[in-house]
């Protein structure tokens, strides 16, 4: 199959559209939740309010399909399909009824064998998969296009894990497993487990995953292509969120995203190819079309000014941002801002008078210099310039402040837990490869250095091309 962007032509308004391959090999997705007692009174509340919580997102997500479609299975007295496949976009109020049914689950009662339970898990792994396929049959047939072909399991127990992920991999040796592209178990730790875990959580993730197990690398494998994996998360909505959101990040995996040329470190004229992959570390705001108080533009200083009615002949009152905290400049990721930064300066505006002026233009140098010279940032949030009416606290979005060498500040925009996704940022423990650091090294060498970057040397051709498309647009004027 071609993986190239194709043309897609309207039937509706003629114009051609460019569908992007992105997140068409999303699969489906089966989360199993054992609700067995007494663990079930311990998690049931974090991991409700984790599954409500995502499922308030991605319900809400516009943009390509992230979950095409999902189904929920309960544990507890017997295996139960709470939700049957169903699409997430759009369909928020069954969701929630379903979660509130989870909720409903009791916690306490007599407990069930480790065995029982596993067999459970088992019956409703392989139950999943005959409905996914009966669900794709009956798809197939009528009017809906369903892209997807595969189908991911999450079982989340508290069992201990490596005890269930045994039990899987022997009770579904035999098993038809064609449209199961992974199985992954969720042991979920009380706090005493946290604690006397090996290591602590890497940055952003209270997960660890054990490495040691892989179904390619057990004797007695379920299928060839199908992966078992073990991940321990701790009982907090925070770290459970983090699994489910792994869910909105593209899963394809067929080829690489981009390709990195370096200038041939040789006499050949053909460019060393690094080749590499990219994953989204936020989701923009602009997905999320009810909430224009979280920064969804970021183009201009209209789209920063608080959204309030005011008449024709008034100016929008100035936005108000309140410093929260004092962050150190090393301690801040660049990964965690997104959208386009304002230059922000001492005001000029001619309603204040002189003395006011003066004091403030003081002001706005001595912070300048005070974060300049201590190397630090502001974190700010913005103060909504009325309650919310639907009775909540509204939405809120954030900012960083950072200083220049000028009389500036600069704006930018900072993502929130909401919108934050899981990313695995490993550090390596091994020196390169030396034939690797000579390559690479021949390669940097051929190039410029500046010491100081001058964006004015670039050009991206855009006047030519704008001129193009305008003049081949309009009708043509005959000279006078």
């Amino acid at each position: 199959m071609d993986n190239r962007k194709k043309p897609v032509v309207s039937s509706n308004s003629g114009k051609v559209v460019f569908s992007s391959l992105s997140f068409r090999q999303q699969p489906a997705r089966v989360l199993i939740i054992e609700a067995l007692p007494p663990w079930w009174s311990e998690t049931c509340m974090v991991l409700c309010d984790a599954l409500d919580n995502f499922l308030s997102l991605a319900c809400c997500l516009d943009g390509p399909c992230r979950i095409p479609l999902l189904s929920l299975y309960a544990i507890s007295r017997q295996q139960e399909c709470l939700l049957p496949f169903v699409q997430v976009r759009g369909n928020l109020a069954r969701l929630h009824c379903c979660v509130e049914e989870l909720r409903s689950l009791p916690g306490e009662g007599c407990v069930r064998g480790a065995a029982r339970g596993a067999e459970l898990l088992r019956q409703a792994v392989l139950d999943s998969l005959q409905q996914f396929k009966q669900y794709m049959r009956h798809s197939s047939t009528g009017n809906q296009a369903i892209s997807n072909t595969s189908v991911e399991v999450t079982v989340m127990t508290s069992q201990p894990g490596k005890d269930i992920v045994r039990h899987l991999e022997l009770g579904l040796k035999d098993a038809d497993l064609v449209s199961l592209k992974r199985l992954l178990v969720v042991q979920v730790q009380s706090l005493e487990e946290t604690h006397c875990d090996r290591q602590p959580s890497s940055f952003l993730s209270s997960s660890s995953r054990d490495k040691t197990k892989s179904v390619h690398q057990q004797k007695n494998c379920l299928m060839l292509g199908t992966e078992v994996d073990l991940q321990l998360v701790q009982n907090s909505a925070f770290a459970m969120e983090t699994v489910l959101k792994t869910w909105l990040q593209e899963q394809s995996g067929e080829r690489e995203n981009l390709h990195l040329l370096l200038p041939s470190h040789t006499d050949s004229p053909i460019p060393v190819c690094v080749k590499c992959d990219m994953q989204e570390r936020l989701l923009s705001p602009a997905l999320i079309g009810l909430t224009p108080d979280l920064g969804v533009k970021t183009e201009s200083i209209q789209n920063f000014l608080p959204a309030v009615k005011v008449s024709a002949n008034q100016s929008s009152p100035p936005q108000r941002l309140k410093v929260i905290k004092v962050l150190r400049a090393d301690g801040v990721c660049e990964s965690v801002l997104y959208g386009l930064p304002l230059v922000i300066r001492p005001t000029i505006c001619w309603q204040l008078d002189w003395d006011e002026m003066e004091t403030n233009h003081n002001l706005f140098h001595a912070l300048c210099h005070i974060l300049r010279s201590r190397d630090l940032f502001l974190l700010l949030q913005v103060e909504p310039v009325q309650k919310s009416t639907a009775g909540g606290s509204g939405v809120y979005s954030h900012f960083i402040l950072q200083p220049s060498p000028s009389l500036s500040l600069l704006l930018k925009p900072v993502v929130s837990r909401e919108l934050l996704l899981p990313c695995s940022l490993p550090v390596s423990t091994k020196d390169p490869a030396p034939d690797a650091m000579q390559m690479v090294q021949g390669c940097l060498t051929q190039l410029d250095e500046e010491f100081v970057f001058n964006p004015l040397s670039l050009s991206s051709n855009l006047y030519q091309h704008l001129r193009r498309r305008g003049l081949l647009s309009q009708p043509r004027y005959p000279y006078r």
